[in-house]
């Protein structure tokens, strides 16, 4: 990866709040905050137990639908 490419997507992450970056004669040490990366888990989480608990709901409906509906007879 070239150095203005690695430059571009730094920039990206300090626009976006996840490193911080300073001056040290000629070095631009970088620094990480995790927070929001902590913030963007919890949205996650909040998602997911949505979905699993959708997906489970479906589950249980498909295995009753089944139960129910016996062997499938094929139509003329």
């Amino acid at each position: 990866m070239s150095g203005p490419a690695i430059s571009k997507h730094l920039k990206v992450l300090e626009a976006a709040g996840l490193i911080s970056r300073s001056r040290d004669a000629q070095r631009r040490p970088c620094r990480l905050n995790a927070a929001p990366l902590g913030e963007v888990a919890a949205w996650l989480e909040r998602y997911r137990v949505f979905w699993d608990a959708s997906f489970d709901r479906l589950d249980d409906y498909l295995r009753q639908m089944q139960v129910k509906g016996g062997p499938h007879e094929e139509r003329p």
